[in-house]
């Protein structure tokens, strides 16, 4: 494949609408995570109107981006250790947020890309803690831990057509 792929691009219609990262929301982020080497990443250039205070961004967005980065990389590191790759055909799983712990560490400027760097932990076949870290520039204004869970089958919904 030519293309690199980001674990969101995978995620099959009926459950790509997350207002964080669900490539199918037109109102959404469309926050994207990709593995490299040992860790994720997920980079994203704040919008104007993500503004707390004039210059920084809104600490929502933040929680945002920690969620979504947090369940985005629980599973690719799951569907990697089922022995398949993004594009293979195969369908990624699916994660939901069981807890979401963010700390705010400094003001997290507004002007320059976003990047969040994930690191993995097992902790049982369906439930997976992500350790992450937002950095602007070479600053790390944020860290946030995710522990996700599989998503139920019973979450998945038919789409209206």
């Amino acid at each position: 494949m030519s293309e690199k792929l980001a674990i969101q691009d995978c995620y099959p219609d009926d459950y790509a609408w997350c207002y964080g990262c669900g490539r199918l929301n037109p109102e959404g982020h469309h926050f994207k995570t990709y593995w490299e080497e040992d860790h994720t990443k997920t980079i994203y250039q704040p919008d104007p109107a993500h503004t707390a205070i004039p210059g920084f961004v809104y600490g929502g967005i933040l929680a945002s981006l920690i969620d979504c980065a947090g369940t985005g990389s629980a599973a690719h590191a799951l569907h990697r250790k089922e022995g398949h790759q993004l594009g293979d055909g195969s369908v990624p799983p699916r994660f939901v947020t069981a807890s979401l712990n963010v700390t705010y560490l400094k003001p997290t400027p507004q002007t320059v890309p976003l990047t969040v760097i994930g690191r993995v932990e097992e902790i049982h076949p369906k439930k997976w803690k992500v350790q992450l870290d937002v950095f602007a520039q070479e600053e790390k204004c944020v860290v946030g831990e995710v522990v996700a869970v599989v998503m139920p089958d019973t979450f998945i919904k038919p789409i209206d057509k």
